[in-house]
């Protein structure tokens, strides 16, 4: 099968179009959020404020990367397991997110949200963190500083190598 060439900016038209098993390079801007972030966001939901990212065609990536090493934007970026961000994720894709990028199986209520807003789930490799750092070319702290590697980062992807684990019809690789 092809890799499928893709940019976040295009995840609101394209997300429904991507099936279970099918390799993406993705490419253009996404944030790390891990389950301390989505706490403090459902928080500012809650009292009514705006999120540190727009959420609306939104990606996140589970991740809490390493300190950059010297002359790299980023350091150790592998992905976090997302089950830990599944009580978080229905509420956000109800307010537009359409991709979450992780490692291992959703709930029920999570894929059940994903076929209701047409969102996609892909799969990083677990393990390999210092490979997926070389497909990330700007790294920036945008919320949340005081949760160190748990902070809130705008990332610059180019390239990053993730297979389609869940689809927006709710079709998955996990088992």
């Amino acid at each position: 099968m092809d890799e499928i060439k893709l940019n976040t900016s295009e995840l609101a038209e394209r997300a429904r179009d991507l099936r279970a098993g099918q390799r993406v390079l993705l490419s253009g801007t996404a944030y790390t959020s891990r389950d301390a972030a989505h706490k403090r966001i459902i928080e500012m939901l809650d009292r009514g404020e705006e999120p540190p990212y727009p959420l609306k065609g939104a990606a996140i990536y589970y991740a809490g990367p390493t300190p950059a090493p010297e002359g790299m934007p980023i350091g150790s970026c592998g992905p976090t397991t997302s089950a830990r961000m599944d009580p978080y994720a229905p509420r956000l894709l109800e307010l537009g997110l359409k991709c979450m990028i992780g490692k291992g199986g959703r709930s029920s209520q999570v894929v059940e949200a994903m076929k209701q807003s047409g969102a996609v789930y892909l799969c990083a490799v677990g393990g390999a963190g210092a490979l997926a750092a070389r497909c990330i070319t700007e790294c920036q702290v945008i919320a949340f500083e005081d949760l160190g590697c748990e902070s809130v980062k705008r990332l610059t992807l180019r390239d990053f190598p993730l297979i389609v684990g869940i689809d927006s019809l709710g079709g998955s690789i996990l088992v």
